[in-house]
């Protein structure tokens, strides 16, 4: 990760860029800034990533990579899985926190098509294999569409 303050920026009060770039191995570079929503723009660019964006995305990435696999795993054909996690923001003991994270994943799957109750079993797998899940305190909710 790397951020550089701009030549004019007036560091001291506030008044300096937010956007940075994340670096990840095998090279990709990803610009990054704070969300407009929390610091206005211009300091912000709504354009780049926010950490509150990836965060939802890495946990709804885990979750979807999980469950691909465990689909594989029972020979299901998966043909597309599409989701756009929601992240409830609230205040807890005085500090802002995103406690509850909504997984809405739709999957198409191809030939073979599982039941719902096997479509929920896979998704309870994958939620409870997911890395990030099981390091968060965030509550994750599946909500199947």
């Amino acid at each position: 990760m790397l951020w550089k303050k701009n030549q004019h920026e007036a560091f001291e009060s506030g008044k300096y860029s937010r956007v940075h770039t994340w670096y990840f191995d095998g090279g990709a570079e990803i610009r990054a800034s704070s969300s407009p929503d929390i610091i206005p723009t211009p300091m912000s660019d709504a354009s780049a990533v926010d950490p509150e964006e990836a965060f939802l995305a890495s946990v709804s990435s885990c979750h979807m990579l999980f469950f691909l696999s465990i689909a594989a795993k029972k020979k299901y054909i998966v043909e597309c899985y599409e989701d756009h996690p929601v992240g409830l923001l609230k205040e807890v003991k005085g500090k802002k926190a995103i406690t509850v994270i909504t997984l809405s994943p739709k999957v198409i799957f191809k030939g073979n098509y599982p039941s719902t109750k096997a479509i929920e079993q896979m998704h309870n797998l994958a939620h409870s294999n997911c890395f990030i899940a099981n390091s968060i305190k965030a509550n994750i909710q599946i909500k199947l569409i």
